[in-house]
Order: C-alpha cells, then structure tokens, then sequence
C-alpha cells in the first residue's frame, strides 16, 4: 500500500475492527481506506476523485513471525472510484 499513497497523498484508513484468535494463532482488522486522486504516479494524470475502499487484512502466525497473510479488497470498485479503469 505504500506506493498507493504517491497518487493520493492524504490517503488515510479507519480501523473498524481488530480481533485475536490466540487458539488459532490469528488476527483479522478491518478497515476503510479514504483518499484524494491528486497526486502524481497512477496510471493517469491526477482526476480528484476520491477513493472510499473496504479491505481486511487476516494475519496467521508461527512462532511469533508472520506466516501467511490474506488480504480482501475490491481493488475493480477502487480503480473506478479513482477513474483509472
């Protein structure tokens, strides 16, 4: 996501939801990612269409490090928020 904030630069998330499986070795957040086309770096010159995006990020563990992580994001309503599809 860190390239994401060069074409929209005051791209920002709300934290809707965390939780902690511990018997599973797992945590799940949910958010909201808001942000601004103004910015230079996507596939087109900046339109000022703003982004408003669900995602969830679920995050296994193994002996304390990051196994597996699985992230749900409808990037095909994004880029169309955007106007770069």
């Amino acid at each position: 996501m860190k390239n994401l904030l060069i074409p929209i630069p005051d791209g920002q998330y709300e934290l809707k939801f965390f939780a902690a499986d511990e018997a599973r070795n797992s945590v799940l957040g949910y958010g909201v990612l808001h942000g601004t086309h103004t910015g230079e770096g996507g596939p087109v010159p900046p339109t000022g269409n703003k982004l408003t995006a669900d995602y969830v990020y679920h995050m296994e563990f193994e002996a304390g490090l990051v196994k597996h992580v699985t992230k749900i994001w409808n990037d095909t309503i994004s880029l169309q928020q955007l106007g770069w599809s």
